[in-house]
């Protein structure tokens, strides 16, 4: 019942708003305010404390009663304005493979007087994100969010919310956003990068790893082959890093996706992002063909991105039986 009133909530939610378009101004329209359970306990309590003085005819019980009622309306003020004009300025993510978890950044802009205190941000089912909007400032939160599996992975809605001053009531407010993220195939696969094709340049054929120069160490990533490993920096205590190299050979590749025989679509999906990265982490040129789309040659992190997306948002209908 408690599952079914919240998704009722939410798509009421959702029609009363609407879909958002950033930037956003959280105005009074948006926002919702209830007491917490601390704050009925303390409402009860506070029935208790009024019911005894009158009972009793004691004025001092009765001047607490009030006084401690006061800071009760000035606390829900507080919560209330805690959020009010508060400006939802930049939402952005980076694409991550699946299995990772993505990162969503979000921008908050405080253009008050005072700092937003004790500030929470969820609905990615992850932990929530505490965080203070400095006074006439902005403030970067990142919000994490598991990817189990490839696609345009969409965000929903995200909650902003707060129990400052003293946890009696919670004020919140939903963002609907029309944003995705593009979550990556897994790559794995244990299938060798096929040969390279001599370029115009007239460079013969080489396997992979023989590139030239060193280029740089980045983290290492799931499906990278030991041998890139720097493992000497590990030994000296440093993470497990990959060595990078920029190549002067001019060799090219064309990754098929037909050319996978014997493996189903996430397969070959997972085997071509492996290739991907392995060939752009030597700085080859490469291309990509899948059925009904191709990428021509090219290198680079753009080239990289460009076939990665290609693999991420592949129709699974469109492809062959294994």
């Amino acid at each position: 019942m408690r599952a079914f009133m919240q998704r009722r909530m939410a798509a009421w939610m959702r029609r009363r708003q609407g879909a958002d378009l950033l930037p956003v101004t959280l105005h009074r329209r948006r926002l919702y305010i209830l007491p917490t359970r601390t704050g009925i306990a303390f409402g009860a309590l506070l029935l208790l404390m009024l019911i005894a003085g009158l009972n009793y005819a004691n004025s001092l019980a009765l001047l607490l009663t009030f006084l401690l009622a006061g800071m009760t309306l000035v606390a829900m003020h507080s919560c209330h304005r805690n959020l009010l004009g508060l400006t939802v300025t930049d939402l952005s993510s980076q694409d991550s493979f699946a299995g990772e978890q993505a990162q969503l950044q979000l921008r908050l802009t405080n253009a008050g007087a005072q700092p937003r205190m004790a500030l929470q941000l969820d609905g990615t089912a992850q932990a929530a994100v505490t965080c203070t909007a400095p006074a006439a400032g902005t403030v970067l939160v990142r919000l994490s969010i598991a990817t189990p599996r490839r696609g345009a992975m969409p965000i929903g809605r995200i909650r902003i919310l707060t129990t400052w001053p003293f946890g009696l009531f919670r004020a919140w407010t939903w963002l609907h956003v029309a944003h995705a993220v593009t979550v990556y195939p897994r790559p794995e696969g244990q299938r060798p990068l096929p040969l390279a094709a001599a370029s115009q340049g007239g460079s013969a054929p080489r396997e992979c790893g023989e590139a030239d120069e060193w280029a740089t160490l980045r983290a290492f990533r799931e499906g990278d082959s030991p041998r890139q490993v720097a493992w000497k920096a590990y030994a000296r205590g440093a993470p497990l890093l990959v060595k990078e190299y920029t190549s002067s050979g001019g060799a090219d590749r064309l990754f098929d996706f037909a050319a996978l025989g014997g493996l189903d679509t996430e397969q070959r999906l997972s085997q071509l992002a492996r290739w991907i990265l392995s060939a752009a982490a030597n700085g080859e040129r490469f291309g990509l063909r899948l059925p009904h789309q191709s990428i021509a040659l090219d290198q680079g992190l753009l080239q990289r991105q460009r076939c990665l997306r290609a693999l991420a948002l592949f129709d699974t209908e469109a492809a062959p039986s294994a």
